[in-house]
């Protein structure tokens, strides 16, 4: 009986000490977000969205035999290219991330990747960074995205403008990459559809006065105007000055400036206004938005969706790769984002981690419908949004 004793209690503490290790072992991710800047008011609920996804996956205990994963957060700023990189050198260096959800913006994006992460050999996925230039930007395999870039929402723009008869309009852009790559695409496909540009100016953010753009603006004239810019920053500012000039009444709204901070600026001033942001009305995006409310976050926010796809897709490519080394899964990315395999949904992960490690494929959708085509990007589903009663609501998906 003595001997049955203590043989129980080596095996328990045996058992305790392997479970001990296991969770032990710490798989660090970066969330690098712009918190502050100009989309401050969108980026709480991107964060949250990714580290739904990170929770989840500690939660099974599935990921690397029962790995813990931890989110640490940088501020990318979204506008300041060396701030960002300190932040993303901070997070590769000092805490030793394994790979970097984000950033957001364009701009900062490019940098984190040329400055940080190449150099250091770490896997970047960004949810909402959609410049085109990013699409050949040299990464040695190690950025993807889970947004569409904005050849394509130049596409869709251009395709809801000519369904409401709109054929001339004035363009205004934020001065930097995302603004001047946006704008780019746009106005090329516009006009290659028969559509008229009266006049594309960039504006600048952080003014407190911009009657003198407007002013501009206005004097081209259009039968609306399209501010890509940010809903924090220069874009309301942009659409402030217009509405109280009386330059224009009608606007059109790209990603940037699609968030419950527009609501909250101009409510009813807006009715009849009309724009596009990333989404899709999938059965991925139904379970993303039930997981959503029940932590306590907007899932309906612009790039909450695709940010938890991102974390999401770090992990189960880890898991493929049995490492947590960027070098080592850097290459199974864009496996377990496409087919062939099991379609896998918000809230399976845990599946998913399983099924990997039995050597099944699986097929990530996600909640926004994921598919990487080319140098891994998403290939684009865009939600339509129209204002009315001082609110913007989903009327269409493309």
């Amino acid at each position: 009986m003595k001997k049955f004793l203590m043989a129980t209690a080596a095996t328990a503490l045996m058992t305790g000490t392997a479970f001990a290790d296991a969770h032990a072992k710490e798989v660090k991710i970066g969330v690098i977000l712009g918190f502050t800047g100009p989309l401050e008011s969108i980026t709480p609920a991107m964060g949250a969205g990714a580290e739904l996804a990170m929770a989840e996956v500690t939660d099974s205990g599935a990921l690397l035999d029962g790995a813990k994963v931890v989110s640490i957060r940088g501020d990318s700023t979204c506008i300041d290219a060396g701030a960002a990189t300190s932040a993303a050198e901070r997070l590769i260096t000092s805490d030793k991330v394994s790979a970097i959800m984000g950033a957001d913006c364009s701009g900062v994006t490019g940098a984190i990747l040329q400055n940080a992460a190449r150099p250091n050999g770490i896997v970047m996925i960004s949810p909402s960074a959609t410049s085109p230039g990013l699409s050949t930007a040299e990464d040695d395999g190690l950025f993807f995205r889970t947004a569409p870039s904005d050849a394509r929402q130049g596409v869709i723009m251009t395709e809801i403008l000519q369904d409401r008869g709109v054929k001339e309009v004035a363009l205004t852009y934020t001065n930097n990459d995302y603004g001047k790559g946006l704008a780019d695409a746009f106005q090329a496909a516009f006009e290659e559809a028969g559509g008229t540009v009266t006049i594309a100016t960039a504006h600048e953010d952080g003014k407190a006065d911009y009657s003198a753009e407007v002013g501009a603006l206005a004097s081209a004239g259009g039968e609306a105007l399209v501010v890509a810019g940010y809903v924090d920053q220069g874009g309301s500012g942009i659409v402030r000055s217009s509405i109280d000039s009386g330059a224009f009444d009608t606007f059109y709204f790209p990603d940037g400036m699609v968030g419950e901070k527009l609501n909250e600026n101009f409510g009813a001033e807006l009715n009849g206004s009309f724009g596009a942001y990333p989404g899709t009305d999938s059965e991925g995006a139904a379970k993303f938005l039930e997981l959503a409310t029940a932590a306590g976050f907007d899932g309906t926010g612009a790039f909450a969706p695709e940010s938890y796809d991102a974390a999401a897709l770090i992990m189960l490519a880890m898991q493929a790769a049995n490492s947590m080394d960027s070098a080592d899964f850097k290459d199974k990315v864009m496996d377990v984002a496409n087919a062939p395999g099991e379609k896998i949904y918000p809230g399976e992960l845990a599946k998913a981690l399983e099924l990997i490690k039995n050597g099944e494929d699986v097929d990530y959708e996600g909640a926004s419908a994921v598919e990487l085509i080319g140098p891994g990007e998403s290939a684009g589903n865009y939600q339509e949004i129209e204002f009315a009663d001082g609110k913007y609501s989903t009327i269409k998906y493309r």
